[in-house]
């Protein structure tokens, strides 16, 4: 009865959907049946002695004895017991000549009835249970797994390509949602058109591009342009990541390449898109030990298939990377990559275009204005802008307002570029410190003529700074003069000159550790890369010359140890000349230098036109002080 109520409580509970689970819980409560009625049945029977019986015997209280040799066991008939009621068994000894003279010495009847032993048959039974419930339990776990696209279930098929299969790609991105990059925008724009009308490019002579490289910063909108082509294009749209070729399996990586090409060129013509393709294409042979490994013989694979003997025609792979430099120069070659397109940080009009692209869904104040918020944000990549216009979203919805004011951009820009905003100083000798380190930064910077103008300076902490000066150049720059790197250094030695001259030497904090670290490493670059020293024209060291796949790993001097002590000297002078520079500044503007503390410590936030204000009302006064003494 007990087995039985367990048999039904989990034929209730337990709800299986494949005919595999079905048979694994039937074999379970076969076996769970079996076990739990075997006790049961034992507990039925009456047991006595081999003892017990002899005394019985001769006492005249057995009735008939039956000896089963089979089981060794006697089943004993007792006097005055029902009919209906169970015999007593009595387990036997190897041999019980005594117990047969005394059932003949006191007439008891007996007989030996062997019955079958069944125990062999109980167990092969049982094991033969546990047996399928294993295999109905394997065959469940394949099956459930199998029916999971890229589950473990395609364990038995890991040669198998793992890209993303689309017969018409349904990205959502056109190429009027890419804004910023209109120059990779015409390049793609070709490649598109390539596809759709073969025959205007073909009736010249022209050939399809095998391979289009997009070569740019992270967040400059390399993925969103393959998106958008595979928007625009109308074909077949394959997309994988590099480090999904490379596995821990030997010749699993080439396995998986052969079978892409194979899809694409069964689908062709298609569009294959790699992203992060320096995971499987760095360079052969750069590695510890000769380099033979599992992702050589994958780039192997993708030289072969994108031109190798056989071709490929109607395929065209476009690949996405920020290191460029570390690609093999065999997948470089035009007849593989045709086309390098490089997807730079977007110009004042591409900010300005991106920011009115994501500013689409967002409800803007009427003070808002995009270009001013273009302005701000030089160097800022797609990616960045419309993080900013996410995080000003995010902020006036906390606050709840109804629209983006220009007070949540402020503070997103200032949170995207510094981090989040911590709690206020307290006002104490520390804070006043603070002010005039960032003062100090802020008053050399403006009496500088080489230097980018403020734009503004505040003592709110952010991230890990306790407080940041902030500079915005007018235009963009592609190259740097000997005058402005300069002053950049002497700008960044503003801070420690402050503490200087109004603090003392003893009073020199840390504050200008990260200063220091700037300030070495762009002196160090002007003797030995840009030739910006006594030393002259020479490059001492290379761009590039950090440790990569084993390379470097014992550095290499390029230059004497002579030189290197010239080297240090001629970074130790420009940096002490820069310095003597920006106390000099301190100094003659010490009374401007309080003056601006002073508001500092008021408002703690001081924009970039009131602090220009402030400097130009203090010059003006000591023009006509000097004209009244005149």
């Amino acid at each position: 009865m007990k087995g039985s109520r367990n048999f039904a409580q989990s034929l209730s509970l337990t709800k299986v959907r494949s005919k595999a689970g079905k048979t694994a819980v039937i074999g379970w409560m076969l076996l769970q049946s079996l076990l739990m009625s075997a006790p049961a049945m034992a507990q039925a029977r009456e047991s006595l002695s081999y003892t017990g019986l002899l005394k019985k015997i001769d006492a005249g209280e057995v009735e008939r004895v039956e000896i089963d040799e089979a089981q060794n066991v006697a089943r004993v008939r007792l006097q005055g017991k029902s009919k209906t009621d169970p015999p007593v068994e009595v387990q036997l000894l190897d041999r019980n000549p005594e117990l047969i003279d005394r059932l003949r010495k006191n007439k008891v009847t007996f007989e030996s009835d062997p019955t079958a032993d069944n125990s062999v048959v109980v167990g092969l039974i049982a094991n033969l249970l546990l047996f399928m419930l294993l295999i109905a339990g394997l065959l469940l776990i394949l099956r459930r797994s199998s029916n999971s696209p890229g589950g473990p279930g395609q364990a038995m098929s890991f040669g198998k390509s793992r890209a993303r299969f689309q017969m018409e790609a349904k990205t959502g991105v056109m190429f009027d949602d890419v804004a910023g990059i209109e120059e990779a925008k015409e390049e793609l724009q070709e490649v598109v058109t390539f596809l759709k009308k073969p025959e205007r490019f073909t009736a010249v002579g022209a050939r399809i591009p095998k391979g289009v490289l997009l070569v740019g910063s992270p967040g400059t909108g390399k993925t969103l342009l393959a998106k958008a082509i595979a928007g625009e294009a109308g074909v077949p749209f394959f997309s994988i990541s590099g480090s999904e070729f490379v596995e821990m399996f030997v010749g699993v990586g080439a396995s998986r390449v052969r079978d892409l090409f194979k899809k694409a060129k069964e689908n062709a013509p298609c569009i294959v898109f790699i992203d992060e393709i320096d995971a499987v294409g760095r360079q052969r042979g750069a590695g510890i030990g000769g380099g033979n490994d599992e992702r050589e013989q994958t780039l192997n694979q993708l030289l072969t298939e994108m031109d190798g003997f056989e071709g490929n025609a109607g395929i065209i792979v476009i690949a996405a990377t920020n290191r460029p430099d570390v690609l093999d120069s065999a997948l470089l070659r035009p007849g593989r990559f045709d086309r390098q397109i490089v997807v730079d940080l977007p110009t004042h009009k591409g900010r300005l275009k991106i920011l009115e692209v994501h500013a689409r869904n967002k409800r803007l104040a009427d003070e808002v204005c995009l270009d001013t918020i273009a302005q701000r944000t030089p160097g800022f990549s797609g990616a960045e802008l419309a993080n900013l216009l996410n995080e000003a979203a995010i902020l006036t919805a906390r606050r709840r307002k109804d629209a983006i004011t220009m007070l949540e951009i402020n503070d997103a820009i200032d949170r995207v570029i510094a981090g989040m905003e911590r709690p206020p100083l307290v006002d104490s000798k520390r804070k006043r410190l603070i002010a005039y380190h960032e003062v100090g930064h802020a008053i050399v910077a403006t009496m500088l003529k080489h230097h980018d103008p403020v734009q503004k300076v505040t003592l709110v902490p952010r991230g890990q700074a306790l407080g940041i000066t902030w500079f915005t150049p007018d235009e963009e720059q592609g190259l740097t003069t000997r005058a402005e790197k300069l002053a950049q250094i002497t700008c960044a030695l503003g801070g420690r000159a402050a503490e200087l001259i109004i603090y003392g030497e003893d009073e020199i904090t840390t504050g200008a550790g990260g200063d220091i670290q700037a300030v070495t490493s762009i002196a160090r670059q002007m003797v030995t890369l840009f030739g910006m020293s006594d030393l002259g024209n020479v490059a001492l060291e290379s761009m590039g010359n950090e440790v990569f796949l084993g390379r470097g790993l014992m550095p290499q001097s390029e230059y004497s140890e002579e030189m290197a002590t010239k080297i240090d000297q001629q970074v130790y002078q420009i940096a002490m000349q820069c310095y003597e520079e920006a106390c000099k500044i301190i100094r003659d503007n010490r009374e401007l230098v309080d003056r601006l503390v002073d508001v500092l410590m008021d408002q703690e936030t001081i924009e970039g036109d009131e602090f220009r204000k402030i400097v130009q009302e203090y010059r003006d006064s000591r023009s006509q002080t000097a004209n009244a003494a005149n």
